[in-house]
């Protein structure tokens, strides 16, 4: 039995044979090449399981220090609390020195009004105060140097010659004291005589008895 006969094929472009359309074979020639497999995004699943690794870390603090134990009394330790307090009155700051004690003594008590030639009724209060130096170099004393603060803050200034009595206007040498009367103008409770060396000077301080 004679078999068919098939034309010879012809050759392709160039003189190379043309290929076949089976699967496995290479496309012909100009064919496009196959696109590249697609790479998958594993980034968005990094960052999401960062994120829940924090939140979980973040819950587990919160419910340990709401939970955080306690000593047998039920307070805190030494090292949790810091111990605070306030200086009290006139107390001198950690670091800052104390100030230095004045070298005039002032002291003052309640005493009798005695009406000079000078003075203009009986309206007026007294306060008999000593000075003492005890510095090394001499001060002046005289009676507009001091003030009388009465108990409910009203400074009042000398009211000269109006009492018999007044202070009189010297220098104290070192180791030296004086004795007089300062005057206010009006009726009032003395509390404390404050002397200003000089009138600009440095002020002490000395309450009334």
């Amino acid at each position: 039995m004679s078999q068919p006969q098939y034309p010879p094929q012809q050759p392709g472009w160039g003189g190379q044979p043309q290929q076949s359309g089976w699967p496995g074979q290479q496309p012909a020639w100009g064919a496009p090449p196959p696109p590249p497999p697609k790479r998958k995004n594993y980034g968005g699943w990094i960052v999401a399981g960062v994120l829940s690794a924090v939140a979980v870390i973040a819950v587990f603090g919160a419910v340990n220090n709401g939970f955080a134990p306690k000593d047998d009394k039920g307070t805190r330790t030494s090292s949790d609390v810091r111990e605070t307090r306030t200086p009290q009155q006139n107390e001198p700051l950690e670091g800052e020195a104390a100030a230095p004690e004045s070298a005039i003594k002032v002291s003052a008590r309640k005493t009798g009004f005695t009406a000079s030639i000078l003075a203009d009724g009986t309206n007026y209060t007294s306060v008999k105060v000593t000075v003492t130096n005890n510095g090394d170099e001499p001060i002046s004393v005289n009676p507009l140097y001091f003030a009388i603060t009465d108990t409910g803050g009203t400074k009042h200034t000398a009211e000269l010659g109006v009492d018999s009595g007044q202070i009189d206007t010297v220098d104290l040498a070192p180791g030296e004291n004086m004795s007089g009367v300062i005057t206010g103008k009006g009726r009032f409770t003395p509390k404390y005589v404050t002397y200003t060396d000089g009138l600009i000077g440095d002020s002490v301080r000395g309450d009334v008895s």
